[in-house]
């Protein structure tokens, strides 16, 4: 049946705050530096706070959380795999050059080449073609129907095609032009990233003249630029960051419920978490009640599956992990010279690092030989994402994928295609690939469903809590978190 959606332009007005009447330069600080500028390289909150200003998306959401447009401005479903879409006639590129449906083709086929090696590949790879039918209309064909395709084109950033293709890659990499509200400036690397207004913007302008995006590490240090006033936004703020700054009137702390999922990984291919009976036992040793309320306290909620409330495909009937220490170390001590092997804790410092201690001390105190290891955020992304035996026996990841569909996490961690995944289970594939094609929702649901189920009972991967997000900010600043975790800086405002 023949879908339509015809989206009024006016929706995306809607979209951005008004801007007010001055402006000033805002100073926001990272966790980390990007590891990439190019928004199909990579995915991580560090690079995606950055460059999703610099460049404008097919669709987005809206604050509310509502697919709405961005570039394309209409869409028609002509088929079950085939989608129609219309494009604003008025963007250009940063450099004055018109933006058209050759760079929207280019933009879909170059994230879903394999040999380009985007890490977001498992997240577009169900697009099979994308043709531009003229200068202001592509269409994009699937392989076979897919259910989640808007939902994962508000994360389809365009870029330009005579960039990128005049300069290649790690140039372009290196300083981006994209047609956001904002231009990039300057790559201080270890440093900063700077921004500038673009002021030949077509939609919303950002409030702010200048914005630059600091890499701070160290979560005292930010919380102390903040208080001092040389930050005006702060991010990867904790509990009791929070309450370091209540009662302060020239600070504020915002907060959302995220759609992200925080799990601990489990290298299946090598000792000691090869064995189905001792990924049981570190399970049972986890107690994620007292990490969500005890060491985290803002709202996060503990979770046993790869999906959150936040998810289309959330099942509410998956049990919660049991927390039995001691049963826990029954199991180890039955096995006790290989749940002894040394293994490896990767992390980076965009994660709480309280997390990975307590975890690391809770799977040695019922008999396992956990270290960790910290490295930077790009180099922990090579590791999680190598082949079994050059991964890390254990990793800590906070998954969003932004799209708020189980697809956009399950299938990447999950399913034996992905490089992300160590999982290779063929009924565990089967239903994931039925779960992307079908257009049922009841029927998705239901695949939903057993999937996390099958995850819950082999152990494959431990999930621990839906993340909530704290940011700490000026009072000064109007800022609404939001469930995928944007920071447009467009849809900001200084008030008076």
């Amino acid at each position: 049946m023949t879908m339509k959606f015809n989206v009024l332009l006016a929706s995306v007005a809607a979209v951005a705050l008004s801007a007010p009447v001055f402006a000033k330069d805002l100073t926001v600080d990272l966790s980390g530096e990007p590891s990439s500028l190019d928004p199909q390289l990579q995915w991580n909150p560090d690079s995606y706070y950055v460059y999703r200003n610099i460049f404008d998306n097919l669709l987005t959401r809206d604050n509310a959380g509502e697919i709405v447009p961005q570039i394309a401005v209409s869409w028609e479903r002509i088929s079950d795999t085939e989608t129609v879409f219309s494009l604003r006639d008025d963007v250009v590129f940063h450099d004055g050059e018109k933006l058209t449906a050759e760079d929207v083709v280019f933009s879909v086929q170059r994230i879903t080449n394999p040999e380009f090696g985007s890490p977001q590949l498992g997240q577009f790879n169900q697009i099979s073609g994308a043709e531009a039918l003229d200068d202001v209309t592509v269409k994009l064909t699937t392989d076979g129907p897919y259910p989640a395709l808007m939902a994962q084109l508000v994360k389809l950033s365009i870029v330009p095609k005579h960039v990128v293709e005049a300069v290649g890659n790690e140039a372009f990499n290196a300083a981006p032009v994209g047609s956001g509200p904002y231009k990039f400036e300057a790559w201080d690397r270890g440093i900063s990233v700077s921004l500038v207004q673009n002021d030949a913007y077509w939609g919303a302008a950002g409030p702010f003249d200048s914005a630059t995006f600091r890499a701070v590490p160290d979560a005292a240090t930010r919380l102390a630029n903040l208080q001092a006033g040389t930050a005006d936004l702060v991010v990867g703020l904790d509990s009791d960051g929070a309450a370091q700054l209540a009662g302060q009137g020239s600070v504020q702390v915002l907060s959302a419920p995220t759609e992200r999922v925080a799990y601990l990984g489990l290298n299946l291919d090598k000792p000691p978490f090869n064995d189905v009976e001792l990924r049981k036992a570190a399970s049972m040793a986890i107690d994620n009640f007292g990490i969500t309320e005890g060491l985290l306290g803002a709202g996060e909620i503990p979770m046993a599956q790869l999906a959150s409330p936040a998810h289309f495909g959330y099942e509410e009937k998956i049990d919660p992990w049991i927390f039995d220490p001691e049963g826990a170390k029954e199991i180890v001590s039955a096995k006790a010279d290989l749940a002894a092997t040394p293994a490896t804790f990767a992390t980076a410092p965009v994660f709480d690092q309280r997390i990975v201690q307590a975890l690391q001390q809770m799977l040695n105190d019922v008999g396992f030989n956990i270290s960790i290891s910290v490295t930077d955020m790009p180099t922990y992304l090579n590791i999680v994402r190598s082949a079994p035996e050059e991964n890390a026996e254990l990793s800590f990841g906070r998954w969003s994928c932004a799209c708020q569909d189980a697809d956009g996490i399950t299938y990447p961690l999950l399913h034996s295609d992905s490089a992300w995944s160590r999982v290779s289970d063929e009924k565990l594939d089967v239903l994931l690939d039925t779960a992307r094609v079908s257009l049922d929702p009841e029927s998705r649901q239901a695949a939903y469903a057993e999937a996390h189920k099958i995850v819950r009972d082999n152990y494959y991967v431990l999930p621990m809590y839906q993340a909530a997000v704290l940011y700490g900010a000026s009072s000064d600043l109007t800022f609404a978190p939001t469930a995928n975790e944007s920071m447009f800086l467009n849809r900001m405002a200084w008030s008076e």
